[in-house]
């Protein structure tokens, strides 16, 4: 196994920075849908799983259920909320695949 200098080092573990924040950059950055009732709820969050928008058709108002209003409000976040995490996840396997690591050892 070949030595590796302080400073090849210094300049490796800089580049795996560079690479670490410009994939949470593009996480952070990144919007997933998730919907519920054919599409009647749409809801939207960023990489961070934050909702950014909440779209509600207005015939799932005219019933009148609250309750079944809430459930579909709570699937279609949660799908969204589902979503991102499974996409930030690939992300960051991308870099860690990237950057030798095995797998389970990522950021």
């Amino acid at each position: 196994m070949a030595k590796m200098s302080a400073g090849k080092m210094a300049k490796m573990l800089r580049r795996a920075q560079e690479a670490q924040e410009k994939v949470q950059a593009e996480i952070a950055a990144m919007e997933v849908e998730g919907t519920a009732g054919g599409g009647a709820v749409k809801a939207r969050v960023d990489g961070n799983k934050n909702l950014l928008s909440l779209e509600i058709a207005p015939e799932v108002m005219e019933d009148g259920d609250a309750a079944m209003l809430a459930d579909l409000v709570v699937a279609a976040v949660g799908q969204a909320q589902r979503r991102a995490e499974e996409e930030a996840g690939r992300k960051m396997e991308a870099l860690t695949r990237m950057l030798g690591l095995p797998p389970g050892l990522g950021f």
